[in-house]
């Protein structure tokens, strides 16, 4: 019989936080109750997408806008963006907003118009796992730089700086950190812009997390710098809760058109795939535009869950974890030395006690290593269960 091969770009795609779910789903098949604690999806738990949201998707489709949008999105929606971002700096308009299926498709596009085989994406050290899929899928090499754990997992710019080589393409921040929930400091922050702008290398900024902070203030390098040309990846999934109807969208901070090639790729790219969600579309527009109680009251519940858990995971002998400053993961520390493979931790916790992780080394094979990363997303009833499963565990083993 003939077998068909796959390319040879795709044989080390990965992604920890679905691949996971392989081994889940047969316990699942069996009939094993679990409780996932693996996939940042509020939708699962007690959040929900506003109500007026709701109401502007059913109204946008009554409206007849069921038919394709734009490539670059529509137009109301783009202008809606752009008024978002100039409140924090960015000198934009509409026309550099491209509105996508999420920041996964803007990693895609972006990745795929500027990336040549052998040139070097620096990523933080942990970070979401796209970007090193997508920067291997296009035959380019990432790069992790350190995070400091002791210090909030945040950036080592010393690393970062001691990492740049001439096929270094890009500069990734991920901020808030996923998986690591850290809020990189503005110091930080104002170190990195320096650098790239010194070096004359893009920067990127993927900001899905950016109103989900509990102490401290966020600083986009947009905030930070005038005169530097970045891309800004955001979106609706997290802050509005949108995490089904797959919108995000990239912005270019281009102030002196030397990003203008690299958009037009990116476009040229997004008209073959012809638009994101139409109907969607027309209900981000009200998400940004329309009331926005809800995140002060999403905010105050995964501050109560995030505390409740950090307390928690520190009582348990063997673990440790920072406490997460933005987003809504934590990534405990595995101490307990009868557990070197992060990975076979986690597939013990599931097959024993029917809680879901994801092994730290799906983040980084060399920062993530020796941890794992957990979601405080669901109320505290199932987060103590699911830490009282790990203690037993932890001490029955």
């Amino acid at each position: 019989m003939r077998r068909f091969k796959a390319a040879r770009r795709v044989a080390g795609i990965e992604y920890a936080i679905r691949d996971i779910m392989v081994p889940a789903g047969r316990l699942e098949a069996e009939g094993v109750k679990l409780i996932k604690l693996n996939i940042g999806d509020p939708n699962k738990f007690d959040l929900d997408v506003p109500r007026h949201v709701k109401e502007a998707l059913y109204n946008a489709v009554a409206e007849g806008y069921s038919s394709y949008a734009p490539s670059e999105g529509d137009k109301e929606l783009r202008e809606a963006v752009a008024d978002r971002e100039k409140r924090r700096g960015a000198d934009v308009n509409a026309s550099d907003v491209i509105i996508t299926h999420g920041i996964s498709e803007s990693i895609q596009l972006l990745f795929g118009s500027m990336l040549e085989v052998g040139d070097e994406v620096l990523v933080p050290g942990p970070s979401y796992p796209p970007y090193t899929s997508f920067a291997r899928f296009f035959g380019a090499v990432p790069v992790p730089y350190r995070t400091v754990e002791e210090e909030g997992w945040k950036p080592d710019v010393e690393d970062l700086a001691s990492k740049i080589t001439e096929r270094t393409k890009m500069i990734i921040l991920v901020n808030p950190n996923n998986p690591t929930g850290a809020l990189y400091p503005r110091k930080s922050l104002e170190e990195i812009v320096n650098l790239a702008g010194e070096r004359g290398i893009l920067l990127v900024s993927d900001e899905i997390y950016d109103e989900l902070t509990y102490e401290e203030p966020f600083y986009s390098p947009t905030m930070l710098a005038r005169d530097l040309p970045m891309i800004i990846f955001n979106g609706f999934s997290k802050v509005y809760l949108m995490t089904g109807w797959r919108l995000g969208y990239a912005v270019f901070v281009n102030p002196a058109g030397e990003l203008d090639e690299v958009k037009d790729a990116f476009l040229g790219q997004a008209r073959i795939r012809i638009s994101a969600n139409h109907p969607c579309q027309r209900a981000a527009i009200a998400a940004l535009k329309g009331p926005q109680q809800h995140i002060e009251e999403v905010r105050r519940k995964l501050k109560e869950r995030r505390d409740f858990f950090h307390k928690r995971i520190n009582e348990i002998e063997g673990l440790s974890a920072q406490k997460p400053q933005g987003a809504f993961y934590i990534f405990p520390k595995i101490e307990d030395e009868r557990w070197p493979d992060d990975k076979r931790f986690v597939l013990e916790v599931l097959n024993r006690v029917h809680v879901v992780f994801v092994h730290g080394s799906g983040f980084c094979p060399t920062y993530g290593r020796g941890h794992f990363r957990s979601i405080f997303l669901p109320p505290i009833e199932t987060l103590s269960k699911a830490l009282d499963a790990l203690e037993s565990f932890m001490r029955e083993t």
